[in-house]
């Protein structure tokens, strides 16, 4: 957890060049402003303008002066850049020309969702994430094909699986970036990994979420070869999750919590399933679609997992192509109402859901992006929770 001063000390130590600021638009797309060392001090003290009216979902061209304030706890040296002038990046929180938060930072939403639950029930979660992702062959042009780099299938081993090498480098790569990796290992797709690293805290875990899509990114790049993080990229086959594993420092508020994310699950679903492939994916290989809880059960919306340590539940809907500050936002907003009301789970249901869903009775998800939107529209639980 650097301070402002040891960053500072730490850009001369490293012969650090260029630092690259970086912050989410509303969908959770990375941007950067690279700046030079000598402006740091400048960035921490005043921060550095940028044009909101030219980031989606931020502000009309006749009001559109909005600053960058690096976060110092969050500084890492890009492995991937040249030794000699470093370069490194912090995220950053996004203030108005008075000083005052801007409410459409989706950082800044995350922070005050936490503070939040800290000061209201005394307790905070940690998240851990678990992402799939298909790695693609380009072609003669070097643009992305739909080819799968390999053929392999669930946990496969070379030869068979091409991308272990690739998972290797990655899973290096993290841990220069300070985030450690757990296991990896090929998935069920053609040409489909998932790495999964130690929960942490949400701002972090988000933050570790952006640093892995990255990275995952360019090392693909480096080999030659296009990582693809949509939710259905290959109509017959499995599609990509993203699995957020969530645990309270006070396990006795575990049910009360897991009856808040069902009560809210329709309405969570636009800002957790952001595209029209992704209501594709839903219901089918494991992709949940109804609005149920089990133990070990890997075909509703939450899992509880088997699991020595401290409780935990696996939502199993969202895909990587979501925004995981505002995910893990509405996450802890749901948290909160469960434990705020004192809710009650259902009963845990046991059948494949995959397979018996129709015959549950169950309400189940928006099947469709339109639909989804619309239950969000109309939602004064997701209106409240991004709006504060």
């Amino acid at each position: 957890m650097y301070t402002e001063r040891e960053v500072l000390d730490l850009i001369k130590e490293e012969d650090v060049k260029f630092i690259r600021l970086a912050f989410f638009d509303f969908h959770g797309k990375q941007k950067n402003i690279s700046i030079m060392a000598d402006e740091l001090e400048k960035a921490f003290r005043d921060g550095i303008s940028f044009d909101a009216s030219a980031i989606c979902g931020f502000e009309n061209p006749e009001k559109s002066d909005l600053f960058l304030h690096p976060d110092p706890s969050t500084i890492a040296i890009l492995p991937w850049r040249p030794n000699t002038g470093k370069v490194v990046r912090m995220f950053c929180n996004i203030k108005k020309p008075d000083g005052s938060q801007y409410r459409k930072d989706c950082r800044t939403m995350l922070q005050n969702a936490i503070k939040e639950l800290k000061d209201k029930y005394n307790c905070s979660l940690n998240i851990g994430s678990e992402i799939e992702f298909y790695l693609f062959r380009l072609n003669e042009r070097g643009e992305p094909t739909k080819i799968p780099f390999d053929e392999a299938g669930y946990m496969d081993i070379a030869p068979e699986d091409k991308g272990e090498n690739i998972r290797r480098e990655i899973c290096f790569t993290m841990e220069e970036m300070r985030i450690d990796p757990e296991s990896s290992h090929h998935e069920e797709g053609p040409g489909q990994n998932e790495i999964d690293f130690h929960y942490s805290d949400p701002l972090t875990a988000a933050d570790n979420t952006a640093t892995f899509k990255w990275i995952v990114r360019t090392k693909a790049a480096s080999s030659g070869l296009y990582a693809d993080f949509s939710p259905k990229p290959l109509a017959d086959k499995a599609g990509s999750g993203f699995h957020i594993n969530i645990s309270c420092s006070d396990p006795s508020k575990t049910d009360n919590i897991l009856a808040g994310l069902l009560k809210h699950a329709k309405e969570m679903t636009y800002y957790l399933n952001n595209s029209e492939e992704s209501y594709d994916r839903l219901g089918e290989h494991k992709a949940p679609k109804y609005i149920a809880w089990g133990p070990e059960n890997r075909t509703t919306f939450i899992r509880k997992p088997a699991t020595k340590e401290i409780e935990r539940l696996e939502l199993r809907s969202a895909d990587p192509e979501c925004n995981p500050y505002i995910a893990f936002t509405l996450i802890i907003y749901a948290a909160m109402d469960g434990i705020e009301n004192k809710l009650v789970p259902p009963q845990p249901v046991t059948d494949n859901l995959i397979i018996n869903g129709e015959k549950s009775k169950l309400d189940s998800l928006p099947d469709t992006l339109d639909s989804a939107r619309e239950i969000a529209e109309n939602s004064q639980f997701i209106k409240d929770a991004l709006k504060k």
